[in-house]
């Protein structure tokens, strides 16, 4: 059986500190995902560290830099279950210079305030990790 193909992503948010507003990114493509939300973020490349591929991707999906915060650890063995094919390791990430623009992939850009993370149609996968966010407001385990 073959290895899954290693997926990062950010839970962009104003402040890692005190966040209150969670950046969510609406697909384009493929047709199968087009007008659904999700975390912006992308595959790792051969050699390239996950916390680097995530930089990499937000720097070309939204022409933003960003501060990593901590990962959001997924309930399967560390990371969260796209598909059979894909998983996914989440950080939370504040911008820390330049401004969110829908660059690739996505055609659509928006800041959910707290209290309407789950105002989108998340991708399904999606979902669980919209919950554990929220819970770890809610709990303040952030």
């Amino acid at each position: 059986m073959t290895q899954p193909v290693l997926v990062v992503a950010a839970a962009v948010v104003d402040d890692l500190d005190d966040p209150r507003v969670l950046l969510a990114a609406r697909r384009a493509t493929p047709a199968s995902l087009a007008g659904r939300w999700e975390f912006p973020g992308g595959k790792v490349d051969a050699g390239e560290t996950p916390e680097a591929a995530l930089h990499r991707e937000l720097r070309e999906e939204l022409g933003v830099r960003v501060a990593l915060g901590d990962e959001v650890v997924g309930p399967h063995d560390g990371v969260w279950r796209l598909t059979d094919r894909y998983v996914m390791r989440l950080w939370w990430a504040e911008i820390v210079d330049g401004v969110p623009q829908p660059l690739v992939e996505h055609d659509e850009l928006r800041w959910l305030p707290d209290g309407q993370w789950h105002d989108v149609p998340w991708l399904d996968a999606d979902v669980p990790i919209v919950e554990a966010l929220t819970a770890s407001l809610r709990d303040g385990a952030r």
